[in-house]
C-alpha cells in the first residue's frame, strides 16, 4: 500500500510521486490549507493538502489525532524559512492530491508527546499507544539491532541455535519457580525455566560443542527497574574451552555490538578478582566511572574510644571504612541526614562523617562530632584516605557485609547525585568469585549456581569450603552485571564433592538433579559459557532508566500485565480438569 516509510523521505525524492500509510501525528489549520504530520515506525513526514484537490482536503478536513491515513502526492522543498533542520525530513514535503482515511480513531488516552505527564499505569494499560512514541519505536529498533548483531557473531563462530524446553521441571537455581499445573499428571507440575542452564549442560554432553539460544527465563522474585518475572537471556554455552575462552569470545562480541550499534569503541575489559571488588567498591558490580574508593580503617579503629568503631574493628566479620568525597564539605547537614537515612536501608545504624574544613588548624579545622574520639589517629587516617581541605569522609562500621552494602551503595549515590562521572562507558570482568556464600548463622549456599566448577581439588574443597575460589566470572558495565557464567563441573567427584558441602544429600540430588547426574557419567566434555541479560543490555545502550522501558509488553512492578488484566481468574471447570480446587479466604 505504501512506497516509502515517512522517514525515508529526503531531498533526494523532490518531484517524485510517493505513497505513505500512518498515523496522524498532528494537524494543523493554516489560512485553508491543512497541514498534516504522518507517522510511521521510521520517522513522521509533513504533508500539505490545499483546497485545489477537494476530496484530499476534505478528507484531510475530517482528519484527526492518531487516525489512519493513506496518502499520495508528490514530493517538494519546503519553502525558505519553514525547514526543520533538526528533522530528518525536514527539508521536504509531500504536496498531497489524495488522501484516503482508513481508519478514524478515539481520542488517545494520552497524548504521545506528552507522554511525561502521564502515569506508567496509564501507559503500560494502553501500551500499544505508548510503543506508537518515536522514542519507543527506536528503543525496540535498536533491541532488533542487537539481537540480529548477537546471531550473526555467533554463527560466525560455530554456535548453533537450540531451543530448549519451557515446560520443564522444578530445580532450585536461586528463585521461586513459576508453576504450571499438569492436566494428563494429576498432582504434577511443570515448571517454567529459571534459565535454560541444565539443558545446555546437557547439549554439551550430547557433544553439540557451540550452542547459543536467545531464551526467555521465568522467576518468580520480588521486582525493582532491572528485574521482570519473565525476561530474555542471550545464552551460550561451549564444550573444551577455559575461562579465557569464554571471556574473549563474548567481550569480543560486545564490544563489536557497540562499534556496530552506537559507533562507540569500548576499551579492553580489566579484570579484577571478586576479594578486590567488595574490598574497594563493597560491590561485586562496581561501577568504574565513579572515582571514590572504600578504604579500609579497621586497623586505625581498633583501639579508639568509641565502640561504634572498635568493636566491629575488633570483630572477626566486622570492618570499618572510609569514604572520601572531594568537595563534599559543602554538603548541608540536610543532604548528610538524608544519606543517613539512604544507608539505613541497607542495615547501616548510621553514617559517621568528618568534614575537612582547614587540615592544617588541626582537630580546630576539623567539623564532625566523632573526631574528639580519635585525636591519637586522626591525621593518620586522613594520609591514608587522601583528605584535603573542601572534602568530606563518610564512615561505615558493621559487619562486613552490611558495611560493604551501605557504603557501596553511598558511593554509588553521590557518584549519582554528585555528577562525578569521569566516563561514559566502563567496563570489566569480574572473577575469582568464592564457590558459596556464608550466612549470618553460618550455612553455605552456592555464589552462582551448583554446578559452577571450583579451582580447588574435591578434597580440598571439603577440608575448607568457605575458602575455596570458583572458575565464575561476570560481565559488568558501569555497574550493571551485564552477564555471568563459569565452567560447569562435568566430574561427577566433583559435583558430589559440592552437593555434600550444600548438605543435599544424594536421594535428593537424585530427585532435583538426576537427569543431569546421570549424563555426567556418559562423558561429559570440559565445558562452560556465559548468559547475559539482553534486557540489561538494551536498556544501558539506550539509556533508559528500568527494563520496562526496552521490553514492547512488561509486567509491573506487581507482576501484572495492565494491558491484559494477567494474572486472571480460570474457570471451575479448567480447575477441574486440572484436579485444583481453589481455597477459599476463610480457609476452606
Amino acid at each position: 500500500m505504501r512506497s516509502h516509510y515517512c522517514g525515508q523521505l529526503n531531498e533526494s525524492l523532490v518531484e517524485q510521486h510517493v505513497t505513505l500509510c500512518g498515523w496522524v501525528h498532528r494537524r494543523r489549520d493554516h489560512g485553508g490549507v491543512i497541514f498534516l504530520d504522518l507517522r510511521d515506525r521510521d520517522g513522521i513526514a509533513q504533508i500539505v493538502v490545499d483546497p485545489d484537490t477537494p476530496e484530499a482536503f476534505a478528507s484531510a478536513d475530517r482528519a484527526r489525532s492518531e487516525y489512519v491515513l493513506k496518502i499520495e502526492g508528490r514530493v517538494r522543498l519546503r519553502p525558505e524559512g519553514t525547514q526543520n533542520a533538526d528533522m530528518p525530513t525536514g527539508m521536504i514535503e509531500v504536496l498531497a492530491n489524495r488522501v484516503e482515511l482508513l481508519n478514524s480513531a478515539q481520542t488517545p488516552p494520552f497524548q504521545l508527546d506528552e507522554h511525561g505527564k502521564v502515569g506508567e499505569e496509564v501507559r503500560l494499560k494502553y501500551r500499544y499507544v505508548d510503543l506508537r512514541r518515536p522514542e519507543m519505536v527506536e528503543r525496540l529498533r535498536l533491541r532488533s539491532r542487537i539481537t540480529h548483531s548477537v546471531r550473526a557473531y555467533l554463527e560466525e563462530h560455530g554456535f548453533l541455535d537450540i531451543e530448549t524446553p519451557i515446560l520443564t521441571r522444578a530445580t532450585p537455581e536461586g528463585a521461586r519457580d513459576y508453576l504450571v499445573p499438569s492436566r494428563t499428571h494429576p498432582g504434577h507440575f511443570f515448571a517454567l525455566p529459571q534459565s535454560p542452564q541444565l539443558f545446555k549442560q546437557l547439549l554439551m554432553v550430547a557433544g553439540l560443542d557451540r550452542y547459543y539460544q536467545i531464551a526467555k527465563c521465568f522467576r518468580d522474585e520480588d521486582l525493582r527497574a532491572d528485574r521482570q518475572p519473565e525476561f530474555t537471556q542471550i545464552d551460550i554455552e561451549a564444550s573444551f574451552v577455559e575461562e579465557n575462552d569464554i571471556m574473549s569470545i563474548t567481550e569480543a562480541m560486545v564490544r563489536g555490538l557497540f562499534r556496530d550499534v552506537l559507533e562507540v569503541e569500548l576499551p579492553e575489559f580489566p579484570r579484577m578478582p571478586y576479594s578486590e571488588a567488595m574490598h574497594r567498591f563493597g560491590s561485586d558490580k562496581p561501577d568504574l566511572r565513579i572515582p571514590l574508593e572504600l578504604v579500609d580503617v579497621s586497623d586505625l579503629m581498633a583501639n579508639v574510644d568509641f565502640k561504634v568503631f572498635s568493636a566491629p574493628a575488633n570483630a572477626a566479620d566486622g570492618r570499618v571504612a572510609a569514604l572520601k568525597v572531594e568537595g563534599g564539605a559543602a554538603l548541608s547537614r540536610k543532604q548528610i541526614d538524608d544519606y543517613t537515612r539512604f544507608v539505613g536501608v541497607y542495615g547501616a545504624k548510621g553514617l559517621a562523617w568528618i568534614k575537612v574544613n582547614e587540615r592544617a588548624k588541626g582537630l580546630e579545622g576539623l567539623q564532625s562530632p566523632i573526631v574528639k574520639f580519635m585525636e591519637n589517629v586522626i591525621e593518620e587516617l586522613l594520609d591514608r584516605v587522601g583528605a584535603k581541605d573542601g572534602d568530606i569522609v563518610f564512615f561505615g562500621a558493621d559487619k562486613t557485609r552490611i558495611v560493604n552494602d551501605a557504603i557501596g551503595a553511598l558511593r554509588v549515590k553521590l557518584g549519582e547525585d554528585l555528577n562525578l562521572y569521569t566516563q561514559r562507558w566502563a567496563p570489566l570482568w569480574v572473577v575469582d568469585f568464592p564457590v558459596f556464600e556464608v550466612d549470618d548463622a553460618g550455612r553455605l549456599s552456592a555464589c552462582h549456581h551448583p554446578f559452577t566448577a571450583p579451582s580447588c581439588s574435591p578434597e580440598a574443597l571439603k577440608a575448607d569450603p568457605a575458602s575455596a575460589l570458583s572458575r565464575a566470572y561476570d560481565m559488568v558495565l558501569n555497574g550493571t552485571e551485564l552477564g555471568g557464567g563459569s565452567i560447569r563441573i562435568h566430574d561427577q567427584q566433583m559435583q558430589k564433592a559440592v552437593f555434600e558441602v550444600l548438605g543435599i544429600a544424594e536421594q535428593e540430588a537424585s530427585e532435583k538433579f538426576g537427569f543431569l547426574l546421570d549424563a555426567l557419567q556418559f562423558g561429559a566434555p570440559p565445558h562452560g559459557g556465559l548468559a547475559f541479560g539482553l534486557d540489561r543490555l538494551v536498556m544501558l545502550m539506550v539509556g533508559a532508566r528500568t527494563i520496562r522501558d526496552v521490553i514492547a509488553f512488561p509486567k509491573t512492578q506487581s507482576a501484572a500485565c495492565l494491558l491484559t488484566e494477567a494474572p486472571g481468574e480460570v474457570s471451575a471447570q479448567q480447575l477441574k480438569e486440572l484436579g485444583l480446587r481453589l481455597r477459599q479466604k476463610n480457609g476452606e
